[in-house]
């Protein structure tokens, strides 16, 4: 589940909130939904603070999912460089924009990746 590809394909800015709200809650209904039918959902949005992770988790496991946590680190400069190479945003994002951004995310600590399953390699 992806709320920017979804947003992308309804036309809508990327930067508007209230529609990534929407739509990140409609496709946690429909993920929640697709785990009850026993199947795999990775959620691709969201989740910058443990408080977000915890709510995922939690709700995905009453509904008898494993519940994974992956997890990928870069510098604020790969970050950054990254967004520009792909070019996508519009308005462009700033170097500001990152800087705020790295002040708001909480990365996972091993405590938290604790409790989680392990990542299965079966596929």
């Amino acid at each position: 589940m992806s709320a920017d590809d979804w947003m992308t394909a309804l036309a809508i800015n990327l930067h508007e909130e209230e529609p990534r709200a929407k739509i990140e809650a409609l496709q946690w209904q429909l993920t929640k939904r697709l785990l009850t039918l026993g199947q795999s959902v990775i959620v691709e949005w969201g989740a910058w603070g443990k408080w977000e992770r915890d709510i995922l988790r939690t709700e995905a496991r009453a509904l008898g999912a494993r519940v994974e946590l992956h997890s990928l680190t870069a510098s604020h400069e790969e970050l950054f460089s990254r967004i520009q190479q792909r070019n996508m945003e519009d308005p462009p994002i700033r170097w500001e924009a990152v800087q705020k951004w790295a002040g708001i995310f909480e990365p996972p600590t091993p405590e938290e990746m604790a409790l989680f399953d392990q990542p299965t390699h079966d596929s």
